[in-house]
């Protein structure tokens, strides 16, 4: 307050109006003068030659506080208030802040003046008004918006220069209440009378309703501001933070950018203008459309498609660099497909290296598989990265094999471009970066390899987050293109086309290309992926009257190519050109179209739009986290949520059907069929099933008779894989009852079919490679159609076969149909005994097995499973004769010597006598099913380190939600179906898993993962028969750990019989009861164990094999004796008698128990998880040896570490391989 002194020390007088102004004038000036002010209030803007920056600053300071006082000294009386607030209110003044607060104390005093001028009293304050003071008295239910009414003093918290904003929201902190003038503004009304609101110079507004108002806020939210009052006289819009924050919710303003949060979540947003005060950022809802309309002429939407979704920050900064045109605001509304294609979790924060040039330090990474194959086969892609430029690079690999090679072919590029060499490359511990070749390649360049910890992917991150953002990218192009899977990898190249023009963080806002190449990046061309583009055809190319281009869909930039990559879709083919012409309005009006419809169906549809109200916020603060160090808002989609469907969790009741269904590429309808590329063999197919359908007289035509209802049926369709080399893919077509719409007692009564058991296949190849049998396949034509039915069945006539002029008769049919309940039992009734008739002999043991004894001594076998036989003997001639009767009864196809059966593949080796049972392809088949083809191999099934337990499992809604999107019981059903064909090995790790079915957790799930990558290394193992001496008769094994189970402490029983060498029955599985020793457990065992010998033996007595006793090998010494010696029974008289019948068997001689020692028991590992390879599991892959060259190389890797090697090899034998 220089001057107010300097005043006052000359004499001088504040100008009254009634004297010489000039004379007053003049006296300031003088004083100015001598003060040295005078320069810098009259305008010299040049600083004098004497005077330096600061003292030049410092006179400017002064001099602009002066021109504040003047003005204020220069006002009369009635500006008394304003001058002493502005005076004593702050310690320094500026000229453009009291000018501004001068023009709304006019302005504001002038409608006062207008609006009391009734009475004749014209000029006169409002204060003075005596109809006011008569109002003032006479409310006594007004309610202060601000606390202090009384002052005389204006309020300058909302100023004349907010007068635009009369469509937007304020943040008030001052108002009691939310508050708006406009009446069309509400979603809900009501009228009320509550008073009126008093403002700030104690002018009060009636209050005549109060509603809700929806706002769609800037995250794309439409939230409800609930309890707001109508006030026509008012000029702003206000949100009280007051009343927030009595509802829980807290505002916190920094950096100008208020944000009102409850929890984690921040619910709106303001942002400060040049008012000082704090406008919400959010459109207001009418009728379903936002108050405040987008500029058409802003192509902010326009260049954020073409740059691949590109975040505000990143446009932003090309904007400022004037590269982008026809931008105005860089402002972007809610965007579905940023959300859709980068939507993620909070990330974390992450380091940088500081390397000094390009080429210094790469970082690389492979991602995939993909299960879609590109265009062009491939299933990855192999990244690059620049770590002082930044630049990125992407290679497609059919197979990760390839990656040195790709290696290869980049580094050549990058350093004949750069003149720079590789210093150091990061990657992870893939195998295909360790390779030895590949480590070698880098040893002899000189570059130095680092490698991430063990599930240490962070060291990596520079090339996991390019990968991530890569395939964030190419996600928004694909999806706002509309484009199918299958041009994922145009995405992904266009997508790192992108990225390297685009500013990056790690650069301070700079351009990788840019960096790279010192040279300023052209983005005219840029277009947006996927938009439509008209290709001009050539003259030659085209008639006189064609059209002069055609329409294609945008892919990107072919490398090395001057030109657009384009795809012809009537073509089917790539198209390079330069004369092209682009529609890009037509993709951003069909975005603008699609959230306009959007916006208007969540204002009609209601509950089924995302519309958090602020009252409902509380729940939901605690699942969407929020990180202090990002400025980005929780982002919501306004989409409807679609209903999620639970698992389906599959049944076993047929599970040989359930899982050999490893593929769903098959035509699932008639009309699919006819209209597939693969039409003809379908028709083909489906032509031999009408005609055996009608050779066999499965139907007859006939009218419906009243009160019946026909059944309907489907086609099904199904290709087979080639048995022979020489045979080519088949193509299967049934016709299908839909047996569900079955009445029981009605349409049918008993439908119980039996099969053959799996254990009795393996004890029928057991005796071929031993005694060098025949074995051929044969495979019954329409099994189910040579069953007679014995109730009456009406079917409609099937679709696409309809006689003419029969079109309303339907079918009654006079034998079984594939899909009719009781199709299977008649099917083998009427086989059963016919085998019967011709002179065979159901076994006892097993009702699927027939056998003969032939003239010679010899027999015959004939094994069924539903439509599929194997029929084995000594003599060709005989399987003839057996094939000859057949083919007179049924349509039969001969398939030859048995190849496959059931999914397990038959070799045989005829001159060595040997033959081998593996599932090989349907291993291969599950691990790319579940996508753990890639996955790394371990050696044991089951890891010594997973303890699960039901604890385990999901205990809350979300762990639940997220474990039902896992497949385990799929997983599971594959692996139980391969244990109980070929691999004895997953005995026990299958039988672990399967108990969680109901409930898994993720542990349980890592634990399924497990045995895949267990299998990935054992797909070529399988079962070897052969003839040795001392093999043909069925030797079992029995073990039990104890207590093993964590949930109920329940031992596990583990067995397995061998014949010929080879294992043709086992076992993993809880006992019933609690085990209260070791002893008792192993004794529960052997008595479990000696049930199925007692079968076993009764079997191969049939199959014309005579032992005597079955021996069977225990390593518990006192389990031996207990069982043998009557004097225990004082100690073990709470044992269920039942077990004690092992006893008497091995009196009768049925049972021969020996002792074996522990590892050399075979049935050790169906007990427990293994940690190395030990005697057990050596003798189970002796058996479990393939014919391919890898498994030798496998077990010749892990030989030299089997314990008691020697003694174990003079007790069973190993197989060899070269």
């Amino acid at each position: 307050m220089a001057i107010n002194a300097s005043i006052a020390t000359v004499g001088l007088v504040k100008f009254d109006g009634t004297g010489n102004f000039g004379l007053w004038q003049r006296r300031v000036k003088d004083l100015l003068v001598q003060q040295g002010l005078v320069k810098a209030l009259y305008g010299k803007t040049k600083k004098p030659e004497k005077m330096t920056d600061d003292e030049w600053e410092e006179l400017d300071m002064k001099a602009d506080e002066d021109k504040a006082m003047m003005l204020l000294t220069s006002l009369p009386a009635s500006y008394e208030h304003l001058v002493t607030t502005l005076l004593y209110g702050k310690e320094t003044l500026e000229l453009e802040e009291v000018s501004g607060a001068l023009l709304d104390h006019y302005q504001r005093k002038h409608k006062d003046s207008a609006e009391s001028s009734g009475e004749g009293l014209v000029g006169h304050m409002k204060r003075d008004c005596p109809e006011w003071n008569k109002g003032k008295e006479e409310s006594s239910t007004s309610v202060n918006v601000v606390a202090d009414s009384e002052s005389d003093g204006d309020m300058l918290s909302v100023s004349s220069s907010t007068d635009g904003l009369n469509n937007s929201w304020l943040l008030d902190s001052a108002c009691s209440f939310h508050v708006t003038p406009h009446r069309n503004w509400f979603d809900t009304y009501r009228s009320i009378n509550c008073g009126s609101v008093r403002m700030g110079n104690d002018a009060a507004c009636t209050i005549i309703g109060m509603g809700t108002i929806k706002i769609k806020m800037s995250d794309g939210v439409v939230r409800t501001l609930e309890e707001v009052r109508h006030i026509p006289d008012m000029r702003k819009n206000l949100i009280s933070l007051g009343t927030l924050d009595s509802k829980g919710y807290s505002y916190k303003s920094e950096n100008g950018i208020m944000k009102v949060s409850k929890g984690a979540m921040i619910v709106m947003t303001g942002q400060k203008i040049s008012s000082n005060v704090y406008k919400l950022l959010g459109n207001t809802i009418l009728g379903g459309v936002a108050a405040v309309v987008e500029s058409e002429d802003d192509d902010t939407l326009l260049w954020h498609m073409r740059l691949g979704h590109i975040s505000e920050r990143g446009m932003r900064e090309l904007h400022k660099r004037n590269l982008l045109t026809g931008i105005k605001s860089c402002k972007l509304d809610f965007c579905k497909y940023c959300i859709m294609g980068k939507q993620c979790r909070v990330r974390f924060k992450t380091a940088t290296h500081k390397t000094k040039g390009i080429l210094d330090y790469v970082h690389s990474d492979i991602w995939g598989p993909v299960r879609t194959l590109s265009k062009g086969g491939a299933q990855y892609f192999m990244s690059f990265i620049d770590d002082y430029s930044r630049k990125a690079w992407v290679y497609f690999l059919k197979n990760k094999f390839e990656a040195f090679a790709k290696f290869k072919i980049w580094k050549a590029e990058v350093e004949n471009q750069t003149g720079r060499k590789i210093k150091c490359l990061r990657t992870d511990n893939g195998t295909e970066y360790r390779d030895g070749d590949f480590l070698k390649f880098c040893e002899e360049h000189g570059i130095k390899r680092h490698f991430t910890v063990r599930k240490t992917p962070q060291q990596n991150g520079v090339a996991e987050r390019l990968n991530r953002t890569i395939t964030e990218t190419a996600r928004c192009l694909r999806l706002n293109a509309e484009l199918p899977k299958i041009f994922w990898a145009e995405a992904v190249d266009m997508a790192c086309y992108i990225i390297n023009r685009s500013p990056r963080v790690a650069l301070d806002g700079k351009v990788a290309e840019e960096v790279w190449t010192g040279q300023e990046v052209d983005y005219s061309f840029m277009r947006i992926f996927g938009c439509p583009a008209y290709v001009h055809i050539s003259g030659e190319d085209r008639l006189k009257l064609d059209p002069k281009s055609k329409k294609c869909i945008f892919l990107g930039f072919k490398k090395g190519v001057k030109g657009y990559k384009l795809w012809d879709p009537v073509a089917q083919k790539v198209v390079i050109s330069r004369d092209v012409v682009f529609d890009e309005k037509s993709m951003t009006k069909a975005f603008k179209e699609e959230k306009s419809q959007a916006v208007e169906s969540s204002n009609n549809i209601g509950r089924s739009t995302v519309q958090v109200e602020l009252d409902e916020l509380e729940s939901q603060s605690n699942e969407e986290p929020h990180s202090n160090d990002q400025e980005q808002d929780s982002t919501r989609s306004d989409r409807p949520k679609r209903n999620k469907r639970p698992p389906v969790r599959y049944g076993f009741e047929d599970l040989v059907s359930y899982a050999l269904l490893t593929s769903s590429e098959d035509p699932s309808t008639f009309q699919e069929a006819i209209e597939s590329s693969e039409k003809d063999k379908w028709m083909e197919a489906m032509v031999k099933e009408n005609e055996s359908l009608s050779k066999n007289k499965t139907w007859e035509l006939t009218e419906l008779p009243k009160g019946k209802k026909p059944i309907g049926c489907k086609w099904v369709f199904k290709k087979k894989e080639a048995i022979s080399e020489k045979e080519g893919e088949r193509f299967k077509a049934r016709l299908v009852a839909k047996g569900y719409s079955q009445r029981h007692g009605i349409d049918y009564d008993e439908v119980f079919s039996p099969v053959v058991r799996h254990t009795s296949i393996r004890a029928v190849l057991a005796l071929v490679a031993d005694q060098d049998l025949e074995l051929e396949q044969l495979d019954v034509k329409t099994a189910f159609l040579h069953g007679n039915l014995e109730e009456e069945i009406f079917m409609v006539q099937p679709e696409g076969f309809k006689q003419p002029g029969t079109e309303n008769l339907v079918c009654r049919l006079k034998k079984s149909l594939y899909g009719l309940k009781q199709s299977p039992r008649q099917w083998y009734k009427r086989f059963d005994s016919y085998m019967i008739q011709i002179g065979y002999t159901r076994c006892e043991y097993d009702c699927c097995v027939y056998v003969r004894i032939l003239e010679d001594g010899s027999y015959i076998f004939l094994l069924l499973y539903v439509d599929n036989m194997l029929i084995a003997a000594k003599s060709m001639c005989e399987v003839n004769r057996l094939k000859s009767l057949l083919h007179k009864e049924f349509e039969m196809k001969d398939l030859g010597a048995a190849k496959k059966i059931l999914g397990m593949e038959i070799h045989r080796d005829r001159g060595a006598r040997k033959l081998w049972l593996s599932q090989k392809n349907y291993i291969k088949k599950v691990l790319e099913k579940f996508s753990m083809l890639d996955a790394k191999p371990v050696s044991t099934p089951l890891a010594n380190h997973f303890r699960l337990s039901g604890s385990q499992c999901p205990k809350n809604e979300e762990e639940i939600e997220n474990m039902s999107k896992v497949p385990y019981a799929s997983a599971v059903g594959c692996l139980m179906y391969a244990m109980v064909c070929t691999r004895p090995d997953l005995a026990h790790a299958v039988s672990t898993v399967s108990r969680y079915m109901a409930n898994p957790g993720r542990e349980h799930w890592n634990a399924v993962k497990w045995i895949f990558r267990y299998l990935k290394g054992t797909a070529e193992h399988g079962i070897l028969f052969s003839r040795q001496p001392g093999t043909n008769s069925v030797v079992g094994y029995v073990d039990a750990d104890y207590a093993g189970e964590v949930d109920d402490r329940r031992s596990t029983t583990g067995y397995v019989f061998t014949l010929s060498g080879g294992p043709i029955c086992w076992k993993s599985t809880l006992q019933s009861i609690v085990a209260m020793s070791t002893t008792e457990a192993e004794y529960m065992a052997v008595a479990e164990a000696a049930k199925e010998a007692l079968w076993l033996k009764g079997l191969v007595k049939e199959l014309g094999l005579n032992q005597g006793g079955v021996q069977m090998h225990c390593d518990s010494q006192s389990a031996i004796y207990l069982a043998k010696n009557q004097v225990y029974h004082a100690r073990t008289k709470h044992i269920d008698v039942r077990f004690h019948k092992i006893r008497e068997l091995i009196v009768t001689g049925d049972i021969v128990l020996e002792k074996v020692h522990t590892p050399e028991n075979a049935a050790d590992m169906l007990t427990k998880p293994v940690t190395t390879p030990s005697s057990s599991i050596a003798w189970t892959w002796s058996m479990l040896a393939a014919c391919d060259s890898p498994l030798g190389l496998w077990w010749r890797r892990w030989r030299s570490l089997f314990v008691r090697l020697d003694q174990f090899k003079s007790r069973w034998r190993f197989v060899e391989l070269a």
